[in-house]
């Protein structure tokens, strides 16, 4: 699969952290180099907040978040994303699914919402921390694909 939209496109790149009760997601600039986190939402509502970024922007890829067990294998919060992946691609049927390890990206986003500053600040954290989470899970998603793939002047479109 590769990952280019063609010259004057600018589809972006979603990350997506699933959970049962919030989904974070993040999207990319147009040129795939960064990921932003965009907000947190309930699973329905994330799903529209999909739909709405697609049609805004355009969505050429959604990398979504897979929850390995630490073992590397896969358990009941896999089973559970893929029914949201079957949701997503019944709402944006052109969309790409990109899954990404996830493991760890919580603990690394809590690290560094609390470097960003003081305990007091840290209200709202678990709706933060699930967008964080989804930005870190797109941002290596991003740089893994500019070392395979150089960073061309526009991302190839998968879908194409």
């Amino acid at each position: 699969m590769t990952d280019t939209v063609k010259r004057g496109q600018t589809h972006r790149c979603v990350g997506v952290d699933y959970g049962t009760k919030r989904v974070g997601i993040a999207v990319s600039d147009p040129l795939w180099m960064f990921a932003q986190p965009h907000g947190t939402f309930s699973p329905p509502d994330a799903l529209n907040e999909l739909r709405t970024i697609e049609a805004q922007d355009g969505v050429a890829v959604a990398v979504v978040g897979w929850p390995l067990l630490p073992d590397g294998s896969e358990g009941r919060a896999t089973e559970i994303v893929s029914s949201f992946i079957r949701r997503l691609k019944k709402a944006i049927p052109t969309i790409a699914i990109v899954k990404w390890d996830e493991r760890y990206t919580s603990e690394v986003a809590r690290d560094r919402i609390r470097e960003a500053g003081p305990r007091s600040r840290w209200k709202g954290t678990k709706g933060r921390l699930d967008a964080a989470a989804a930005a870190i899970i797109l941002q290596e998603y991003l740089d893994e694909r500019a070392v395979r793939h150089g960073t061309p002047d526009l991302p190839e479109d998968p879908r194409r």
